[in-house]
């Protein structure tokens, strides 16, 4: 019986030690710092949203929002539009590069981790700030994020208002009030998961803006402009708009047509009705200024055709010559996509 027994508790001691064990290896692995850090960045590599937005503190305090330079109002109105499964993508080759104590902690109890990965196949790394949260089935350590591994992109579109991040398309007023007032240019700031590479374009009718790759590897905010400017399309309207009013004006049969960049002064009787063409139509070059797109004063040649009489000795003789001028304008992209053309 003595030796059963004994038996029976050698048996136990080892379950025990194996248990205690067991518990320690999975507290310096999965549930260390590092394998808790691990658990963000497998999450977003896989797309899984929910479960990176589930661990602790990952989504930004108040607080964390001001200090990276956000207002109230912009902190409370932050879209999370770009925290979706459809714009990650990119991320593989997770290994750990170091998970040390913070300099105001010699427990483990709030660490630096910092990983390396692939980013869209570039070697990029991350630091992570982590502290301990407790523990889970009284044995297990729980982390959480002491600073949001989130970053804030803050997206100026230049001339424009939409803009294309990872094949998403986004209004920057989507999220502002109604009766805002329009502006030339526009901005807005967006929740987005870090590290990632976020690629953002504009292409519509009139515009566009090259692709621009962004890697984000860093928490806060991000600076990224969208620089959207006249494409062939638009310089191609905006210059036969220009060419017809021309065209319009050359069909006035006098030397100062009206509303027109040219004219001419005869000192002499004329004869005949002037015949206006145009020689060199102005070429159209698009310049983003203030407010709308510039064409600045640019020069073009009319041309007349009349017969005059000298007061001098009554001798009639053709004028057949060409007339300089200048012309520019004004453009912007209306909401509809019309264009609206100031002349000047």
């Amino acid at each position: 019986m003595f030796r059963a027994v004994l038996a029976v508790a050698v048996v136990a001691g080892l379950l025990a030690a194996a248990l205690v064990g067991t518990i320690a290896a999975l507290n310096r692995t999965v549930y260390s710092a590092s394998g808790f850090v691990e658990q963000y960045l497998d999450a977003v590599a896989r797309g899984d949203t929910v479960g990176a937005l589930a661990l602790g503190g990952v989504m930004p305090s108040s607080d964390e929002l001001k200090a990276w330079g956000l207002s109230d109002e912009e902190a409370g109105n932050l879209p999370e539009t770009l925290l979706r499964a459809s714009v990650l993508g990119g991320l593989d080759n997770i290994e750990l590069a170091s998970a040390t104590p913070t300099a105001a902690t010699d427990d483990g109890s709030a660490q630096t981790v910092v990983f390396d990965f692939d980013l869209n196949g570039t070697a990029s790394s991350m630091v992570f700030t982590v502290e301990r949260a407790g523990t889970f089935g009284g044995v297990f350590n729980a982390w959480k994020f002491t600073a949001s591994p989130l970053a804030v992109l803050q997206v100026s579109v230049l001339h424009e208002r939409s803009f294309t991040v990872n094949g998403l398309t986004l209004d920057t007023r989507a999220h502002i009030a109604a009766d805002a007032p329009a502006t030339f240019s526009t901005s807005a700031g967006y929740l987005a998961f870090a590290p990632n590479l976020y690629t953002f374009e504009h292409q519509s009718a009139m515009l566009t803006a090259p692709k621009s790759a962004v890697r984000v590897t860093a928490a806060g905010p991000t600076e990224v402009e969208v620089d959207a400017l006249p494409n062939e399309t638009m310089v191609a309207q905006v210059q036969t708009e220009l060419d017809k009013f021309l065209d319009e004006c050359a069909t006035q049969t006098v030397l100062q047509p009206t509303s027109c960049p040219w004219g001419i002064t005869i000192d002499d009787r004329i004869e005949s009705a002037p015949v206006w063409s145009i020689a060199e139509y102005p070429a159209v070059v698009l310049t983003a200024g203030e407010r709308s797109f510039e064409m600045v004063a640019t020069p073009g040649q009319a041309h007349i055709v009349v017969d005059v009489r000298s007061l001098f000795d009554g001798d009639i003789s053709a004028r057949d010559e060409d007339v300089p001028f200048t012309m520019g304008l004004s453009v912007t992209v209306q909401p509809s996509g019309a264009l609206a053309i100031q002349l000047h």
